[in-house]
């Protein structure tokens, strides 16, 4: 059995939630712009998972025991933060794999599907404030009289759903600014624009 009333607030509040730029929206618009939406989806799985294993997590207490070693969130958040942050110079320079290519004859290998699903898993994960809004905002929408298992697994699906379209909306909000500066004068400019959102995240996911 589920409660309708805490279920009717829920769904509003988490596409208010989701839709607000942020870490994971701001990676999903910068891959749609040197990517495209079809292989951003790799890095959109990686960052669901993530954000599943989180709620589930805040809900049955282990973020509270994961939040008592800040030691491992640091080096995690540092360590994912630097691989950004690296991307971000390389794309800023117009090199590296996900950088567009100024000169399409001169494209190198493209980024491997388990290098954007680690990404978007890593970003999710390493994301101290992910844990501390699902540790606060989740709880209070479960109806501690019924069942817990049906109304987690219902939540958790509506979370993974608005987070999908949320991911969506900004991948393709990329991909529509590459084609609209899709030229060869302005190649550079993108991969300026998409190296700085790069830069942002992961400096944003180191020191946040």
């Amino acid at each position: 059995m589920l409660n309708f009333t805490l279920l009717a607030a829920f769904v509003p509040t988490f596409l208010f939630v989701s839709f607000t730029p942020g870490m994971c929206m701001t990676l999903a618009m910068t891959l749609g712009i040197t990517l495209g939406v079809k292989r951003t989806l790799w890095m959109m799985f990686g960052e669901l998972i993530g954000v599943g294993l989180i709620a589930a997590a805040a809900v049955l207490g282990v973020a509270a025991l994961l939040l008592a070693e800040p030691w491992v969130f640091t080096a995690f958040r540092w360590l994912g933060g630097a691989y950004l942050v690296w991307l971000g110079i390389q794309m800023w320079r117009s090199k590296g794999k996900m950088a567009i290519p100024t000169d399409v004859l001169a494209a190198g290998p493209a980024i491997s599907r388990r290098a954007l699903f680690s990404q978007g898993f890593v970003t999710a994960i390493a994301n101290p404030k992910g844990w501390a809004f699902f540790m606060v905002l989740l709880p209070p929408f479960i109806d501690r009289s019924l069942a817990m298992a049906p109304q987690l697994s219902l939540l958790i699906a509506l979370i993974l759903l608005i987070e999908l379209s949320a991911l969506l909306a900004y991948a393709v909000g990329g991909s529509t600014l590459n084609r609209l500066l899709q030229k060869s004068s302005n190649v550079r400019l993108l991969n300026r624009i998409a190296g700085s959102l790069m830069l942002a995240v992961g400096i944003w996911l180191a020191l946040g």
